[in-house]
């Protein structure tokens, strides 16, 4: 089933063009069907700048300091649904768009990747996995990988 994505633009120096929009999009529902979630879900996705995520990181994880995606997951065990709908509230993205322009050059590779592989990460962070161990990240890097994969978002 489609996710229900919302994707708003709070920053002012990237242009948030419809064909971006979809990626964002196309990368949320890639995930969320490689994770074999068919039912009807929400997602909303911010774009901000480095100044703005470095607040949130600063707030929300005490590091003061600029990131490029930051994933605030509404589930766990067990996750939310909205009353109206029944849509599942995955939780919220904030990405960027500055960091993701920075690190497409650092990688060499196109700032479309980049915000599609933020995209991909910070979805499975919405899903429960995480790096914070060797383990672990070996694990979310081989699903990131098949999703980017599947997508032709490659290196």
């Amino acid at each position: 089933m489609t996710p229900q994505v919302g994707i708003y633009n709070r920053q002012r120096k990237f242009k948030v063009t419809e064909s971006l929009r979809g990626l964002v999009k196309k990368c949320i529902e890639a995930s969320l069907e490689s994770e074999g979630m068919d039912e009807l879900c929400t997602v909303d996705v911010t774009f901000v700048s480095n100044a703005k995520i470095r607040e949130y990181n600063r707030k929300f994880r005490n590091i003061d300091r600029e990131t490029d995606v930051l994933s605030f997951p509404l589930g766990g065990e067990h996750f939310d649904v909205d009353p109206d709908t029944g849509a599942i509230l995955l939780g919220d993205i904030v990405i960027s768009l500055e960091k993701a322009a920075e690190q497409a050059g650092e990688y060499g590779h196109s700032f479309e990747r980049e915000v599609g592989f933020l995209t991909v990460h910070s979805t499975l962070h919405l899903l429960g996995y995480d790096h914070i161990d060797e383990a672990e990240g070996d694990v979310m890097r081989a699903h990131e990988k098949t999703i980017l994969k599947k997508l032709k978002l490659t290196r």
